[in-house]
């Protein structure tokens, strides 16, 4: 298992993880989808932040005023517009429009598999992205974000994550909920399930390496 705190990585070069995700991605199979269909589809960009500091996630605290998942953490993302042409043109549109995150900054790694939130009847798509200039000059939407995140990947790592428990659905069905930690933030929900396929591939990597 990865130590903490994280090794370094070049500000430009590629990181360690970002490399494992990257070969895991086009190694795997094709991400399952289309299994929700009476669900609206949406897109998250996954953002991996690499630079001196070490490779770290890019999550979002949704404001107060959004209408879904108030207060809740989050990737950059929302839902499809009729105008964009796939799945990875809605996660980098609604990056722009939440963080201030240039698509030309962003290097497509790949696609995760699709995630059911039945209590929003979305039906997301995580892409996945490098960014490779760090610090990012964040620009956030005040209306949506109310502070960006930068989480190390080798703190989600730490064996210690993810707690398990168990939420009700919405529909009363029983569904397991990933839970992680940093400082006073909980991340959970379809963020935490996203976050969990992330590190899985990770960890499968390092373990076939």
């Amino acid at each position: 298992m990865p130590s903490w705190p994280p090794t370094s990585s070049s500000s430009t070069g590629e990181g360690r993880y970002t490399g494992l995700v990257r070969d895991a991605l086009a190694a795997g199979p094709p991400p399952a989808a289309g299994r929700w269909p009476g669900l609206r589809p949406a897109a998250v960009l996954v953002p991996i932040l690499c630079g001196s500091e070490g490779e770290r996630l890019v999550l979002t605290r949704r404001t107060d005023r959004v209408e879904y998942h108030k207060g809740q953490i989050s990737f950059p993302g929302g839902a499809v517009d009729p105008a964009d042409r796939d799945r990875i043109e809605t996660a980098l549109r609604e990056s722009r429009e939440e963080i201030g995150l240039q698509a030309r900054d962003v290097e497509v790694l790949g696609v995760l598999d699709e995630v059911p939130v039945t209590r929003s009847a979305f039906c997301i798509t995580p892409v996945v992205g490098a960014i490779r200039r760090s610090p990012y000059p964040w620009v956030v939407n005040p209306v949506e974000v109310a502070e960006v995140l930068e989480v190390p990947l080798a703190w989600l790592l730490r064996p210690a994550f993810p707690r398990i428990r168990t939420l009700d659905d919405g529909h009363g069905r029983a569904v397991e909920d990933y839970v992680f930690e940093w400082g006073e933030h909980l991340i959970w929900g379809a963020t935490g399930r996203i976050v969990k396929s992330l590190l899985d591939r990770i960890r499968a990597s390092m373990g076939s390496g």
